[in-house]
């Protein structure tokens, strides 16, 4: 099982590596990336990167269309992280409930406006202490000190960085 876990682990490190470098491909491209490392997960028999998977919430505040939320939530699944999604447009107090119920080891969001710089604070504020955000979106772009201004532990610029972010994690 190590040995089958290692050689996915090598697929998705490449996967992320070669975005990095050549830039990401479309949608679609990005949608059949992930049916392929699912077809290799699904032959070396292995759920994912991790023998005991970490959890995530994921959400946006801001974000009614969701789509780097999708993405994010189908390369988290495929990883194996076990997922406990709120959806678009939640409110910081639905953010903190459901952390505080499901105590996840991450927070995955994507944010867009710079307004939402006071909900993410208070969010930040109340998470579990073991709870990290990553998140994502056109904020952290535009404003680097952003993350570091709203308590953000990562923020992805992209699932390639997302990818490389995970694959550095230590989970069981």
């Amino acid at each position: 099982m190590q040995d089958a876990r290692r050689q996915f682990r090598e697929a998705v490190g490449r996967v992320a590596r070669g975005w990095l470098t050549d830039g990401l491909p479309s949608r679609q491209g990005l949608d059949q990336a992930a049916e392929e490392l699912d077809r290799l997960r699904h032959q070396l028999a292995v759920n994912g990167l991790w023998p005991h998977p970490p959890t995530m919430v994921t959400a946006t505040l801001d974000d009614g269309l969701g789509q780097g939320l999708a993405i994010i939530e189908k390369y988290a699944a495929l990883i194996g992280m076990q997922l406990f999604p709120l959806g678009l447009m939640q409110s910081p107090e639905a953010v903190i409930d459901a952390c505080s119920r499901h105590q996840p080891d991450y927070l995955g969001m994507t944010i867009l406006q710079y307004d939402t710089e006071d909900d993410l604070n208070r969010i930040a504020r109340h998470l579990p202490a073991k709870t990290r955000i990553v998140a994502g979106g056109p904020v952290f772009n535009g404003d680097p000190d952003f993350s570091e201004r709203t308590g953000v532990h990562y923020a992805a610029k992209n699932v390639a960085a997302f990818l490389t972010f995970m694959l550095a994690a230590e989970h069981g």
